[in-house]
């Protein structure tokens, strides 16, 4: 391998970046970004990539979830509060049910950049740059918002910087507490066809703990009961923004992305002699690509190789996104070459981005039951090669959006336009997405059985 650093991407061949008219701004920006500090920390990473290694051992779950897209507009105190109590009350579902640790890692502090399938957007007969999220550019259909901002960018990092000082406050600073479960859920029971299920969870748990103190074990005191740890993560995409965001660490020596403390590769950037592999296989922090329809067996090796060489566990996540029609199929072959080459991975499942379709009634959407079905495949295929389903990355809001049709709540076509917000791709709203992780603890916990 020839010799990597920060800025080697540079040189190679690009896809799904922005056109700047003005680079000397753009470069303005970049410097800027490059004398500010990191938001995850180098040790926060390693941290994280022990953590997986459990996952990869078959010791732990991950559960990632969060955001099609960060916006500028909906960025708020109650939102994040949202998003992160139905975060905990998946965990505890899944650790519940499964009886095992769950890692927690958000697509959230710099989820601001989306791929597109095509460079421009045409409505009434005209014709602009593409919506490629607001770090970028504005999602309004006018000229001037259309038209790529560096200055985006900084505003993306403070916001980013805002995000994880909050969600740091909410999982150290008590609200993860145990002894506040009964509190996550006030709010939501009486909204969410999921509250009393999660009422009658709490009360189980409770009993647990009622126990414990019984023993006159210290609960207060010990740590994993009164706080929780959590980390942040999103798609390697804008290379401009990550490669300024990187630092080589006094500790080991080695970069690490600094935007945020695991990075992962789309399904669109994942060309092994491009920008966006290079840039990935230099840095320390754990990693994760997406493996889509396309993924050969001998591309998705060499692709483990160049990001993973020293076979590293923890390192690299697998996220399979195939689509409910196609998992079945496309996983198993994958499945046993990653095994029989001895490659040590984590393997999750995206059951979002293959399953969008458009409604009749011109909404992006995706079925609940598509979600699930891949999910279930996706779990049943690993117990069938005698591998580790390591987790799920879903797409999901705490705010009651009706975007994704079905579930418990019986989100109908009739109903998208309700609720419908999102910048990008329709989300699994909080109800949905704890009914999903009872689902999946079920399944958990009959594997285990």
């Amino acid at each position: 391998m020839k010799k990597w650093s920060p800025e080697t991407w540079r040189q190679l061949p690009i896809k799904q970046q922005p056109e700047y008219k003005n680079i000397k701004q753009l470069q303005k920006v970049e410097k800027s970004l490059a004398g500010l500090p990191p938001l995850a920390s180098a040790d926060e990473a390693r941290a994280l990539k022990r953590e997986l290694a459990d996952v990869a051992a078959g010791k732990a779950f991950l559960l990632q979830g969060g955001d099609c897209a960060e916006s500028f507009a909906e960025f708020s105190e109650d939102n994040l509060r949202r998003f992160f109590r139905v975060l905990l009350q998946m965990t505890m579902a899944l650790m519940y049910g499964a009886s095992c640790p769950v890692v927690k890692v958000g697509r959230i502090a710099g989820q601001f950049a989306k791929p597109r399938s095509d460079n421009t957007e045409k409505k009434d007969g005209k014709e602009l740059p593409a919506y490629r999220g607001d770090m970028i550019n504005a999602m309004e259909f006018d000229e001037e918002g259309r038209d790529p901002d560096p200055e985006r960018l900084l505003r993306a990092y403070y916001q980013g910087a805002a995000t994880i000082n909050y969600l740091r406050t909410l999982a150290r600073g008590g609200y993860a507490s145990l002894n506040r479960i009964n509190r996550w859920n006030m709010e939501f029971a009486a909204s969410s066809a999921q509250g009393k299920r999660f009422e009658d969870l709490v009360a189980r748990i409770n009993e647990c703990i009622g126990f414990i103190r019984a023993c006159r074990l210290p609960i207060d005191d010990v740590e994993q009961f009164s706080e929780a740890s959590f980390f942040t993560s999103h798609e390697a995409l804008l290379l401009n923004y990550e490669a300024a965001l990187t630092r080589a660490d006094k500790t080991d020596g080695r970069h690490y992305a600094g935007s945020a403390h695991m990075l992962w590769i789309g399904d669109r950037t994942r060309s092994p002699d491009e920008a966006h592999v290079e840039f990935m296989r230099g840095i320390a922090n754990p990693i994760g690509m997406k493996v889509g329809p396309s993924m050969t067996v001998d591309g998705l090796l060499k692709l483990i190789d160049i990001l993973n060489p020293e076979n590293e566990p923890g390192r690299l996540t697998l996220i399979s996104r195939m689509g409910s029609t196609k998992v079945g199929e496309l996983l198993p072959p994958l499945i046993r070459a990653v095994r029989k080459a001895g490659k040590t991975v984590v393997w999750a499942c995206d059951p979002m981005h293959g399953n969008t379709i458009k409604s009749p009634s011109g909404y992006k959407t995706r079925k609940f039951t598509d979600i699930l079905a891949e999910v279930r495949q996706f779990f049943a295929i690993h117990k069938a090669e005698g591998t580790f389903a390591g987790g799920v990355h879903f797409e999901m809001t705490g705010q009651d959006v009706t975007e994704c049709l079905g579930g418990a709540q019986a989100i109908s076509e009739l109903n998208l336009s309700d609720r419908y917000h999102t910048h990008c791709d329709p989300r699994l709203n909080g109800s949905q997405a704890l009914e999903l992780a009872f689902l999946i603890a079920e399944t958990l916990k009959k594997q285990k059985g």
